[in-house]
């Protein structure tokens, strides 16, 4: 039976962001399905939330993004379990200091690439997030209400020296979810983007690359912003890209939103092409 409450899917929800997200959903009195690949990871999720006596309930779904199986298993549990999915943010990601801890100082060139490694790249941070929302999206669509939040990243990472795996895949992402939002438009369900806006302290940024973790961006940043995306004041915001850090919390959100938010998908500077009538 479903409840008055929201109910929203987080992948990657057992580190970083995604678990800054997941908790903060939760302490707004929001039902989490957190989804990571990582058993462990959820299961310190699931003590952190016991800590903080949340409102939300916690339900701990344990997959591999990359496996095509995944998304309806997933979207299967959190309908039996909350009954309905208003929220589904597409954080989960895998970074390229799972290949070279130093690859900010010791690229990645793009010749020195596998087909593997390619692959899974593509699979997590570009296939997936589509994946995931083709599986809420009829659900959704059904109750005229949803919200889909894909995580990406800054412009600069998706076009930096050795980042081809990570930025180009990441750029995927977005170019999809501006894709969903246009798709989407006028059937009650909005996309957006929300990025940290810089180096964040996430397992993504190794510590042989910033040992000083207090001087990256925190997970937290997040939450303000996506609090106000999944809230009935954002209803009708779609196609958009927020830079979490530059969210001011001395204004109102409306105006904090529009202070540090563009077009998706880098429209704003892009010069769209000429077509037929």
């Amino acid at each position: 039976m479903a409840s008055d409450r929201q109910a929203a899917i987080v992948t990657g929800a057992g580190s970083g962001i995604g678990r800054a997200i997941a908790l903060g959903l939760l302490a707004a009195g929001v039902d989490v399905a957190a989804v990571d690949r990582e058993e462990g990871f959820l299961r310190e999720l699931a003590g952190a939330a016991t800590e903080r006596a949340v409102a939300g309930s916690l339900q701990s779904i344990v997959a591999d993004l990359a496996q095509p199986d995944s998304f309806a298993r997933i979207v299967a549990e959190v309908l039996g379990r909350f009954g309905k999915i208003d929220v589904l943010v597409n954080n989960a990601g895998v970074g390229q200091a799972a290949i070279r801890p130093d690859q900010r100082s010791n690229p990645i060139r793009f010749w020195e690439i596998t087909p593997e490694q390619w692959s899974r790249f593509v699979a997590v941070n570009a296939t997936a997030p589509l994946m995931m929302a083709r599986a809420v999206a009829p659900h959704m669509m059904e109750r005229k209400r949803g919200r889909i939040i894909g995580v990406t990243t800054s412009l600069g990472t998706m076009m930096r020296t050795g980042y081809a795996l990570y930025g180009a895949s990441k750029a995927a992402a977005e170019a999809a979810h501006a894709v969903m939002a246009a798709d989407l438009a006028g059937t009650g369900v909005t996309v957006n983007v929300l990025v940290p806006g810089g180096m964040t302290d996430t397992r993504i940024v190794s510590v042989t690359e910033a040992p000083d973790r207090a001087k990256l961006i925190q997970p937290e940043v997040m939450v303000p912003p996506l609090l106000w995306l999944i809230s009935d004041a954002a209803r009708d915001l779609t196609a958009r890209r927020f830079l979490a850090v530059h969210w001011d919390g001395a204004l109102a959100p409306a105006q904090a939103a529009e202070k540090c938010g563009a077009p998706i998908a880098w429209t704003s500077i892009g010069t769209l092409p000429i077509e037929p009538d």
